[in-house]
């Protein structure tokens, strides 16, 4: 029996979303998670404590759009000021 506000379908993507640019954001934040050490440690702690996969990378993206935006903004380029964390 279903209660009220659960909805037990596939998760699927608006037909308003804009899909060639949610693709791409998709594919940066894989790359991301692959060769920044600063979100591939947030990824890997955030489904450490049990986080959705999905999640995570669309947190990862929503950093990417925050960092570009910011970028705008300022009429500069990117810095990166983490250091890389040697082991």
């Amino acid at each position: 029996m279903y209660s009220s506000g659960q909805y037990r379908g596939k998760a699927k993507t608006s037909n308003k979303a804009d899909k060639p640019l949610k693709a791409l954001l998709h594919n940066g934040a894989m790359s991301a998670i692959q060769h920044s050490q600063d979100l591939k440690a947030y990824y890997t702690r955030k489904t450490a404590e049990g986080k959705n996969e999905m999640l995570v990378i669309n947190n990862v993206c929503k950093k990417l759009i925050h960092r570009v935006y910011a970028c705008v903004q300022r009429r500069e380029k990117y810095k990166d000021f983490y250091s890389p964390v040697v082991v």
